[in-house]
C-alpha cells in the first residue's frame, strides 16, 4: 500500500505548504501522457529547449540551475547531481551514454518503482533534460528484473514520448537528439552498482569494475556515461519549472527539495511519503501512523538494510536529511526507513540481513565472498544457541576486514549493519551466547 502524503492536497511541514513534487495527487489510473501534460508535463523540456518562443536554456545554465538546486542523488550516496553532471566532457568527439538506475534491489526500498508505476513521463522528461545538458543523445533505463510490469509500463510511456516529439531526432524543432531504451534486469542485486550495471547492460555478467576509470570517462561500451537513479532525474523537471532557489527553500541548505521515504516494518500504514528534506523523523513516523499495535520503537534503519542501524533514543532526536542521520552514525541511504518495534529479537534481525549479503555478493572479491558467509554463519550460530565468548570480537574483526576491501560497495553494506547491531544491542548479543536463549520476552 503507498501513501503519497498528501494525495496533492497541500500538507504542512515546518510552518511551510510543500505540495509533494514527484508523486502528488497520483492514483495509477492517471499515469500516460495527457495526465502528465495537464499537470505541467514537458513544461521543464520546453522550456529548456525554447519551444515555446523564449531563449533556450544553454546546457551550462541548466546544469548550473541543477547545482544551485542543492539536489542530492537520491540512490543512495548522496552525491550533488550538478557537480556529476559537469564531469561529463561535453566536447568528447564520440558517442556518450546516459543511464538511470532503476535497479531496485536494496530490503526496505520500493519509491523508484512507483515512480516507474505511477508517474513514468517524469523520469523520462528529467532524462531528456539531463541529455541535453551534457551533450548526451543515446540513453538507458536499466529496472530491475523483477518488476517486469513497471518495465512495460515505462515502453508504453517511451512510445507516447516518441510519438508526441519529446524522444527522438529534431525534439519540438531544437534540433536535438535523444534515443532513450529500457533494459530489463534479472533481479541481480548486484547490478544496482553502477559498474555492474554497465557491465549488465553490455551483456556480461554483472560484476563491479575497478575504479578508476570512473564511468564519466570509461562507462557503457567504453564510452563516458553518467548514471543517476531514478528519483534523482524525476526531480529535475520541476527544479527546472520552479527554480533552484524554490528547491532548496522546499527542503534545507545542502539538502534541497522533497524525499520520497519507504517506511516499511513495524508501522501502521507502510508506504511511500513524500515529504520535504529536513523532516524530524517523528513526523514522518506519524504520518506512517506510529509503531504498530501501540509498541515501542526500539530502532530503526534509516536508509535501507545496507546503514547502520539506530536505537530509539537517537533516531527521534534526527532529521531525515543526509547530514543529520551521517551525524548520527548512519546514512540516509536511498531513504528505505525499516522500523523495528520493542518485541524485535535483534540478533534475529541480523540474522536475516546477513543471510541476503552472503547470498547476493557476486563473489568476485575473497574478503566479501568468504567474510559475507562468515559473518552469516557466526550470527547463525549465536541466534541458535551455539554462540561463543568470543563471537562479537570476531564478527567486529571480519566486519573490519571486509569494508574498504573490496571493488564495491556491497563488502561495506554487509559489514556496516553488523558492527552497528552489536555496538548499540550488545547486551541481546551477550545474553543469547551467555543464557542460549533470546533476551526479548516478547519476541513473536
Amino acid at each position: 500500500m503507498n501513501k503519497f502524503a498528501s494525495q496533492g492536497a497541500e500538507t504542512c511541514f515546518h510552518g511551510r505548504h510543500i505540495r509533494p513534487q514527484i508523486l502528488a495527487g497520483l492514483d495509477g489510473r492517471n499515469w500516460a501522457l495527457q495526465e502528465y501534460l495537464q499537470r505541467d508535463g514537458y513544461q521543464a523540456l520546453r522550456r529548456v529547449l525554447g519551444a515555446d518562443g523564449q531563449p533556450a536554456m544553454t546546457p551550462e545554465q541548466v546544469i548550473a540551475e541543477v547545482k544551485a538546486s542543492a539536489l542530492r542523488g537520491r540512490g543512495g550516496a548522496g552525491f550533488p547531481t550538478g557537480l556529476k553532471w559537469s564531469f561529463m566532457p561535453r566536447q568528447f568527439p564520440g558517442q556518450k551514454y546516459l543511464v538511470c538506475n532503476s535497479d531496485e534491489g536494496e530490503p526496505g526500498t520500493f519509491k523508484d518503482r512507483d515512480i516507474l508505476r505511477f508517474n513514468p513521463h517524469i523520469v523520462i522528461e528529467g532524462m531528456a533534460i539531463a541529455a541535453y545538458a551534457m551533450g548526451i543523445s543515446v540513453g538507458y533505463n536499466y529496472i530491475h528484473g523483477e518488476i517486469f510490469a513497471d518495465y512495460e509500463r515505462f515502453e508504453q510511456a517511451l512510445e507516447e514520448a516518441r510519438a508526441a516529439g519529446f524522444l527522438g531526432d529534431n525534439i519540438l524543432g531544437s534540433g536535438f537528439n535523444f534515443q532513450l531504451h529500457a533494459s530489463h534486469g534479472f533481479g541481480a542485486y548486484i547490478c544496482g552498482e553502477e559498474t555492474a550495471l554497465l557491465e549488465s547492460l553490455e551483456g556480461k555478467k554483472g560484476q563491479p569494475r575497478f575504479k578508476p576509470p570512473f564511468p564519466a570517462s570509461f562507462g557503457l561500451y567504453g564510452k563516458p556515461t553518467t548514471i543517476n537513479n531514478t528519483e534523482t532525474f524525476a526531480a529535475v523537471p520541476w527544479i527546472i519549472r520552479n527554480g533552484a532557489a524554490a528547491y532548496v527553500e522546499a527542503g534545507k541548505p545542502n539538502n534541497g527539495g522533497t524525499k520520497i521515504y519507504s517506511v516499511s516494518g513495524d508501522v501502521a500504514r507502510p508506504g511511500n511519503y513524500e515529504v520535504p528534506m529536513g523532516t524530524p523523523f517523528a513526523e514522518l513516523l506519524a504520518l506512517a501512523g506510529g509503531v504498530r499495535g501501540g509498541r515501542g520503537l526500539k530502532a530503526v534503519i534509516p536508509g535501507g538494510s545496507s546503514a547502520p542501524v539506530l536505537p530509539a533514543s537517537v533516531i527521534m532526536d534526527c532529521t531525515m536529511d543526509y547530514d543529520s542521520i551521517s551525524k548520527a552514525g548512519s546514512m540516509l541511504g536511498s531513504g528505505a526507513v525499516i522500523v523495528l518495534d520493542d518485541s524485535r529479537c535483534m540478533v534475529k534481525s541480523l540474522l536475516r540481513l546477513s543471510y541476503f549479503y552472503q547470498h547476493e555478493s557476486c563473489g568476485q572479491c575473497t574478503p566479501c565472498r568468504e567474510g559475507t558467509g562468515w559473518l552469516w554463519r557466526v550470527v547463525h550460530r549465536i541466534e541458535h544457541g551455539q554462540g561463543r565468548a568470543e563471537d562479537l570480537e570476531l564478527l567486529n574483526s571480519v566486519s573490519d576486514n571486509i569494508a574498504g576491501r573490496t571493488i564495491c560497495a556491497l563488502g561495506d553494506a554487509a559489514a556496516m549493519p553488523v558492527k552497528s547491531f552489536v555496538r548499540h544491542f550488545h547486551a541481546e548479543f551477550e545474553h543469547h551466547i551467555e543464557h542460549k536463549t533470546c533476551l526479548v520476552p516478547a519476541y513473536v
